[in-house]
């Protein structure tokens, strides 16, 4: 089957990473390997939100002082 024929064909990620476990690996090297990925997006997510709070320019003291939660509907009443 390729991926031509899928439905929802492999991103080039998967199909990367299909080719570097094609061979065995082991526990070890695995768990380093998901640690590593992991560490990567983790790194990304904040590079992100430094920027944002940068661009809005938040600092701790407005972390403290502003209610930034979404606020829940109330749900309506019955008739």
């Amino acid at each position: 089957m390729t991926s031509e024929t899928l439905k929802f064909p492999l991103s080039n990620v998967q199909l990367k990473l299909l080719q570097l476990f094609s061979q065995n690996v082991s526990d070890e090297d695995l768990k380093a390997i998901q640690r590593m990925i992991v560490r990567y997006f983790a790194e990304k997510a904040t590079e992100a939100a430094d920027k944002d709070w940068e661009e809005k320019g938040y600092d701790a003291s407005t972390l403290l002082s502003e209610h930034m939660r979404t606020p829940y509907q109330q749900p309506k009443p019955k008739v």
